[in-house]
C-alpha cells in the first residue's frame, strides 16, 4: 500500500512541475512577444453610424450592399495612414479656397471631397492625361476656357481649375437632378450615367450596376468625408501646428513676355523654385504674351 501511495505522489508531483513549466514557458512568451512588439497597433474594423448623406442626399445604409460598399472605402482609408494623413494635413491648405468657390456656385461643400479621392489634393497626371487636383482632360478644360499650350496649363492653377470644376458639376446637376450622381458623372462620364441609368431602368446611384472604380466613387467621397470630419473617431491625431496652412501671398500682373522666369524671380525676390510651387500652371521656364491677345497674367509671389 505504501508503495502504491508512494508512487502516486510521484506521478502527482511530475504532473505538478509539467503543469508549472508549461505555465512559465507561455509566460514567457507572452513576455518575449511583448518585448519584441511593443508598437504593435491594434487593428479594429470600423464601427459604421445609422445615417450618412452625401451633399444633404440620404445613404440608404440599411441597405447591406451599400453597407459593405462604405465599410470597405473607410477600412482602406482608416488603414492607409501614410496617405489619410497627408490629406488630413493638406485640407487646411486648400479646403478654405475651394470652399469658398463652391459657395459662390451654391454647390454643397461636400465637392471638395472630389480632389481629395481623386490626387489626394496634388497636382498629378492621370494615365489618361488627366491633370491637376480636379483631373480636368485637355478637350473638357478647354471647353471651360482654360488655357492649355507648352508655357501654361491652367488645369494646375486651383483656382481657375475649381471654377471650372464647379461648372462641370452644375451641368451634371442639371441633366440628372442629383448630386450623388453628378458627383459619379463627374468620375465616369455624362454619357456612361446616362446609358446605364437608362438601360438598367433605375433612378439612383446606389442601385445601379457599373464599373468597379465608378461603383466605388461615392463611397471613397463619403470614407474621406467622414474621417475628415471626425478624425479622432479613426485615430488620426493631428495637432495644428502639424498641418500644411494656407501661403500668404501677393499677385504680380504680368502683361509682356518674360524670356527667363528664373531671372524674373529673382529680381521679384524670390526664387525659380518658389515660383513654381505658388505657380505650377507655368509649364515653362519662359511665359509668353501675344501682343495681339489682351491678356494679362497674376503671378503670385511670396508675402
Amino acid at each position: 500500500m505504501n508503495r502504491l501511495m508512494n508512487k502516486f505522489s510521484f506521478m502527482m508531483a511530475g504532473m505538478l512541475s509539467l503543469l508549472m513549466f508549461v505555465s512559465y514557458t507561455l509566460a514567457d512568451k507572452k513576455t518575449s512577444l511583448s518585448a519584441t512588439k511593443p508598437n504593435a497597433q491594434v487593428v479594429k474594423p470600423v464601427v459604421l453610424r445609422e445615417q450618412y448623406n452625401f451633399a444633404g442626399e440620404n445613404v440608404p445604409i440599411q441597405n447591406f450592399d451599400v453597407r459593405e460598399r462604405l465599410d470597405r472605402e473607410l477600412l482602406v482609408n482608416t488603414y492607409w495612414h501614410s496617405n489619410t494623413v497627408l490629406c488630413l494635413k493638406s485640407m487646411q491648405r486648400f479646403f478654405p479656397i475651394i470652399e469658398n468657390i463652391l459657395k459662390e456656385y451654391r454647390i454643397p461643400v461636400d465637392f471638395k471631397y472630389i480632389p481629395v479621392i481623386e490626387t489626394s489634393l496634388r497636382n498629378e497626371t492621370s494615365p489618361a492625361g488627366a491633370k491637376g487636383i480636379w483631373q480636368f482632360m485637355k478637350p473638357v478644360a478647354e471647353s471651360y476656357k482654360l488655357e492649355i499650350n507648352d508655357e501654361v496649363d491652367e488645369r494646375y492653377h486651383l483656382i481657375k481649375a475649381t471654377n471650372a470644376a464647379c461648372q462641370h458639376i452644375l451641368r451634371y446637376k442639371q441633366r440628372f437632378g442629383s448630386w450623388t450622381l453628378a458627383a459619379a458623372a463627374y468620375n465616369m462620364g455624362e454619357t456612361g450615367v446616362a446609358r446605364e441609368l437608362e438601360t438598367q431602368g433605375e433612378k439612383n446611384y446606389y442601385d445601379i450596376n457599373i464599373n468597379d472604380e465608378s461603383s466605388r466613387y461615392i463611397f471613397r467621397l463619403l470614407a474621406l468625408k467622414e474621417i475628415g470630419e471626425h478624425p479622432d473617431d479613426y485615430g488620426f491625431y493631428i495637432d495644428p501646428v502639424d498641418k500644411y496652412n494656407t501661403i500668404r501671398t501677393h499677385s504680380v500682373e504680368v502683361s509682356s513676355s518674360i524670356p527667363n522666369l528664373g531671372a524674373w524671380a529673382h529680381d521679384h525676390g524670390t526664387t525659380y523654385r518658389m515660383l513654381k510651387v505658388l505657380n505650377p500652371w507655368l509649364r515653362s521656364s519662359s511665359l509668353t504674351v501675344n501682343p495681339k491677345v489682351k491678356k494679362s497674367y497674376y503671378i503670385d509671389l511670396p508675402d
